[in-house]
């Protein structure tokens, strides 16, 4: 059983930097998508970043491209997002995902991700 527990998070001014982790464990995918997701309240759940399993391709929402990080460690078990410049609008519960497609379908098309973490919380303040 495929488990993935998010931490880091919390509260931050504009302009600020954070980092989030997740701890992947159960899974046996040699190739796919592990990425992170967000949710703000009122609205859908976005594709923010993702990287491609046993390797250092990422791929990026435009809304973060240059401003957020991802990646995983040489395990391949625990993912990592750094995240510089946040605005407000960055504000919402984010997720880690695993997924068996590509990441620009993972990313681009979230509602078909295979497994989801609980989330953790980024409130960005003006």
């Amino acid at each position: 059983q495929v488990q993935l527990v998010e931490s880091g998070g919390g509260s931050v001014q504009a302009g600020g930097s954070l980092s989030v982790s997740c701890v992947v464990s159960g899974m046996t995918y040699r190739s796919g998508c592990m990425g992170w997701f967000r949710q703000a309240p009122g609205k859908g759940r976005e594709g923010v970043a993702g990287i491609y399993i046993g390797t250092t391709v990422t791929h990026y929402a435009d809304s973060v491209k240059g401003r957020f990080t991802i990646s995983q460690n040489a395990a391949g078990n625990t993912m990592y997002l750094q995240m510089q410049s946040l605005k407000v609008e960055d504000s919402a519960m984010y997720y880690c995902a695993v997924d068996r497609r590509t990441c620009v379908a993972s990313i681009t098309y979230p509602d078909g991700v295979d497994h989801w973490g609980k989330g953790t919380q980024i409130t960005v303040s003006s």
